[in-house]
């Protein structure tokens, strides 16, 4: 219908792909609701792995493809620090949404469902923002940027791409805990890698 929205079309579109595993839990997902257990299924697992394949992409390109101009223009916030600083560029931001778009649509390909190019785009936004605003709040406790603010510098991007994401498509609470348990060791592991090749200057 026309005036239906975009959110419950792709829902729609991606519970097609998850019939047997989505549509085929819901009655076991409700007696565990009512008897307060909890498990995984596999539903979550293809929940996590379609947020975490454009939004992993978009978070690690600004690394490579980084430089030039920062997104705040070398301004202060009212507290007199740098609103974000130096390493968030603009050039950063854009390669990252790029990169990750493209991600989108090779994951739309992989899983021949053209509602994912859209989920993929609104995960790697949600993934970049969620890392500038991770910034933003180590700028505001005087951690300079390059230094370490554990837990943050792991999950800021995830949970900024879980929170864009989640009007799209049934982000279901073992989803978020594949992608926040998940990402952590990923995230030092890069890092660690990028550091090895020269990519960074530090290793976290």
């Amino acid at each position: 219908m026309r005036g239906e929205g975009y959110g419950p079309r792709i829902r729609n579109s991606l519970n097609f792909i998850m019939a047997s595993h989505f549509r085929g839990n819901e009655d076991r997902r409700t007696r565990r609701r009512e008897n307060h257990t909890f498990t995984f299924e596999f539903s979550d697992l293809l929940v996590a792995i379609y947020i975490a394949i454009p939004t992993y992409v978009a978070n690690s390109t600004p690394v490579l493809l980084g430089g030039g101009a920062p997104i705040d223009r070398a301004r202060n916030f009212i507290d007199g620090r740098r609103i974000l600083g130096s390493n968030k560029t603009v050039k950063g931001f854009a390669c990252g949404l790029v990169l990750g778009s493209v991600a989108a649509l090779a994951e739309a390909a992989l899983f021949k469902n053209p509602a994912l190019v859209l989920v993929g785009i609104i995960a790697s936004l949600g993934a970049l923002l969620g890392d500038l605003f991770g910034a933003f709040l180590k700028r505001r406790l005087n951690i300079l940027p390059g230094r370490p603010l554990p837990l943050v510098d792991q999950l800021d991007f995830i949970l900024g791409a879980l929170l864009l994401t989640s009007p799209l498509i049934p982000v279901t609470i073992g989803a978020a805990l594949i992608l926040v348990i998940a990402t952590v060791p990923i995230h030092l592991l890069s890092n660690a890698i990028a550091y090895t090749l020269g990519l960074k200057s530090r290793f976290w």
